[in-house]
């Protein structure tokens, strides 16, 4: 596997080119991508999240689209809609932005939940149905949403059901002093994508996420895995705990991660440091009575959780 592993050392890199100084969180988007999930990508306006998730979309030189959402967003603007062919006579369908590789959504907590829910069979499924008919999306597809917290003006709440389609969740905070400060002296002019190196195609991509599907997990660790997931169940603190597609998916985080650091198997660690990443989305506090969830207190009960249950020796 190590023929494979420079190449995500080298999308880090590459990466970090423009979004510098947060290389854990480059690292758990490409795990989730190479885990074939979707990340949610939050923090407060002008930290650079839509400029990680273009950057990524680039490097991995996969056909992508953006979607900027807006409270007047539609769900025909995101799967598309079919149009009447005089020529024809017959209604012919025009593909929307989903159709793509990696779908970057912006600000999608800035749209109605009618109009979210429309990306929810494509994040799910692969597919989407318009006017009764399936139309397949093509593989892979990848989606890297962008939100504000939701306590910013004009903001809807992600449902519970489509937060749990985000493999990762990711706090991108602000830059460390000395890159901003770089930044500044660039006038804030923004790096021209077009000079960075295209690294991965369709082919090399899910060759990549073939490796990590080989990534050995062993019993112990896959044992402490599962104990925290109960953990988090059976907390009286917790409304909401993980749920089986939530591990499900946290296993392929874990291979990735593993992938991404040369190895070809996982470790304790993999599972420690992955564990809020994966589960401070899906975590709803007892008491909770609806709308946003306090993710600082959802984390301090995740993390009691995750001290609470004594890795492998």
């Amino acid at each position: 596997m190590t023929e494979k592993s420079p190449t995500c050392r080298e999308i880090i890199d590459t990466v970090e080119c423009v979004f510098r100084g947060k290389r854990e969180i480059v690292q758990y988007v490409l795990a989730a991508v190479l885990a074939r999930g979707h990340a949610l990508l939050e923090d407060v306006p002008g930290v650079g999240k839509t400029t990680l998730a273009r950057t990524f979309a680039h490097v991995l030189g996969l056909a992508h689209q953006r979607i900027q959402f807006a409270s007047d967003l539609m769900p025909a603007d995101i799967t598309g809609i079919g149009i009447y062919d005089q020529g024809k006579a017959e209604f012919v369908f025009k593909q929307g932005p989903v159709f793509c590789n990696v779908l970057l959504a912006d600000e999608i907590n800035r749209t109605t939940p009618r109009t979210q829910s429309a990306l929810l069979e494509a994040m799910a499924e692969g597919h989407v149905t318009v006017d009764g008919v399936t139309h397949q999306l093509p593989s892979p597809f990848v989606v890297l949403a962008t939100q504000n917290p939701r306590e910013f003006h004009g903001t809807y709440p992600l449902p519970e059901s489509q937060l749990d389609r985000f493999l990762v969740r990711l706090s991108v905070g602000y830059p460390e002093q000395d890159v901003e400060l770089e930044l500044l002296k660039r006038h804030g002019a923004p790096m021209d994508l077009s000079e960075l190196p295209v690294l991965c195609d369709q082919a090399s991509l899910e060759a990549m996420m073939a490796k990590v599907d080989q990534v050995h997990v062993a019993d112990d660790v896959l044992d402490y895995l599962h104990r925290l997931v109960i953990a988090t169940r059976d907390s009286d603190r917790l409304e909401l705990g993980l749920s089986p597609r939530a591990a499900i998916g946290w296993y392929r985080v874990v291979q990735a991660m593993a992938f991404i650091t040369e190895r070809d198997f996982a470790t304790p660690d993999d599972v420690q440091n992955s564990f809020l990443p994966v589960s401070i989305h899906r975590a709803i506090p007892a008491g909770h009575k609806g709308g946003a969830v306090d993710t600082i207190q959802a984390e301090t009960i995740l993390r009691s959780s995750l001290e609470s249950v004594p890795p492998p020796m």
